[in-house]
C-alpha cells in the first residue's frame, strides 16, 4: 500500500533510506467521484479537529451569472476533461462540463473535497 509520503529514491536514483514507517497521516484515500443524483454527503474527519465534507451525489449546482447567483438543476454531465469515462459515469469534477436548467456550466469547485457544486456559465 503506498501512501502520500517521501519518494524512497533520490533525484538521481539513488535509494533513500527510511527515516520512519508509513505514519496513519501519509496514507491515501479513495477518490470521492461525485455523482449526479438524489444529494448525499458524507462527513469525514481530518486532521486539527477539523472535517470535510464529501459530496457523494448532487443534483443541484450554485451557478455564477452577471445578476448573482442561480441555482440550477443538474441534468447530467455533458464532457469531463480529467477522464473521459466520468462523462459517460455521470461524474462530476472540477473543470467538467454540466448540463443544467440554465444552460452549459463549467464547475469551479472541488465536490469531493467541499461538498457542493460551484460553477460558472459556459458561452456557447
Amino acid at each position: 500500500m503506498k501512501g502520500q509520503g517521501r519518494s524512497p529514491r533520490k533525484r538521481t536514483g539513488g535509494r533513500l533510506r527510511p527515516n520512519h514507517k508509513k505514519r496513519k497521516h501519509e496514507l491515501g484515500g479513495e477518490p470521492t467521484e461525485t455523482q449526479v443524483g438524489d444529494a448525499k454527503l458524507k462527513f469525514v474527519d481530518t486532521r486539527g479537529n477539523t472535517d470535510k465534507v464529501r459530496a457523494i451525489e448532487v443534483d443541484t449546482a450554485s451557478v455564477a451569472t452577471d445578476d448573482g447567483t442561480i441555482a440550477a438543476e443538474i441534468e447530467n454531465v455533458a464532457e469531463n476533461g480529467a477522464n473521459p469515462n466520468y462523462a459517460r459515469r455521470n461524474i462530476v469534477t472540477k473543470g467538467a462540463i454540466l448540463e443544467t436548467s440554465e444552460g452549459r456550466v463549467r464547475v469551479t469547485s472541488r465536490p469531493g473535497q467541499d461538498g457542493q457544486v460551484n460553477g460558472v456559465l459556459v458561452e456557447e
